[in-house]
């Protein structure tokens, strides 16, 4: 499957990889996909026994939302054997932890291709995300992002005091990882990457807080966000999705600009605004994607 038929997803909850019960928590909470954990929410002497626990939960799943693994690091068989045993016609993606660059996607990429193979999937039925969570990866995201045409949902998740932190040495504010946010996304839409996605937010009481920095993330061009906890899923979906308000003002637009080139004109004032083509193809976009069925 190529990424550009990755479906859009607002929100991704993480869920520890121990703790598969809690699907049902995510899915109540409205979240666009689960992201199983295998890695950092499970100690060393549990990580078999939550594999198991993985493995079963995503191939007993017939909830709604998207499933996606975060295995660990690719830099012995243990992870290998991650990724055989989660593959399924169920997942819709792994997310790869601690890359240090497109090699480390390459090879994601070919031993999820045998797996696929394995269980009669097609290749490239189950997306890559890469956590760009070293100075190197996200020096490379443009190489990164190119690296497998299976890599989606590619974008910049800071967090204060996480591995990012860590290698970049930023004191987190909204302000402080804002250019980082921003040149990962130019290099994620630069490579063809749909879909981007951002994160994190750690305040769990703090939703005045995770609004304020989704907001700032969409604006940015943001496509969804990752989360650490049900509460704030809600909150994100309400900032990655478009107003009814939006949504109809986008239709009148689209109608205004189809009536000016109707009538031999390319552009139109538009309740206020100069728009043409370009606007409207974009408006169009949206609509698409979100507009209730049968509306224009």
């Amino acid at each position: 499957m190529s990424s550009e038929r990755r479906q859009p997803l607002r929100s991704l909850l993480f869920v520890p990889g121990t703790r598969t019960d809690w699907l049902a928590k995510a899915e109540a909470a409205g979240a666009d996909a689960a992201i199983l954990d295998l890695e950092d929410a499970v100690p060393d002497g549990g990580k078999e026994e939550a594999r198991r626990l993985v493995a079963e939960a995503v191939a007993a799943f017939s909830g709604r939302m998207a499933l996606f693994v975060r295995v660990n690091p690719l830099d012995g068989w243990a992870a290998a054997g991650e990724l055989r045993a989660v593959t399924h016609e169920r997942l819709a993606g792994v997310v790869l932890p601690k890359v240090a660059g497109p090699d480390d996607v390459r090879l994601a990429d070919r031993l999820l291709g045998w797996c696929e193979r394995e269980r009669g999937l097609p290749y490239g039925h189950v997306a890559l995300v890469p956590l760009l969570e070293t100075a190197s990866a996200l020096r490379g995201a443009y190489e990164v992002a190119g690296a497998a045409g299976r890599v989606a949902y590619l974008g910049a998740v800071t967090a204060p005091g996480g591995d990012v932190a860590r290698a970049v040495g930023y004191r987190w504010s909204l302000d402080s990882t804002l250019g980082l946010r921003s040149r990962v996304l130019l290099d994620a839409r630069a490579a063809g990457t749909p879909n981007p996605v951002a994160g994190l937010w750690t305040g769990i009481g703090d939703l005045d807080g995770l609004r304020a920095f989704a907001e700032q993330n969409r604006a940015l061009g943001y496509e969804g966000m990752m989360a650490i906890h049900p509460s704030h899923v809600p909150v994100i979906n309400e900032v990655f999705s478009p107003s009814p308000e939006e949504l109809a003002r986008y239709a009148r637009l689209v109608a205004a600009v189809e009536a000016a080139q109707a009538g031999g004109a390319g552009a139109v004032t538009f309740e206020g605004d100069m728009v043409d083509e370009a606007m409207a193809a974009t408006a169009r976009a949206v609509l698409d994607r979100y507009a209730p069925r049968g509306d224009s």
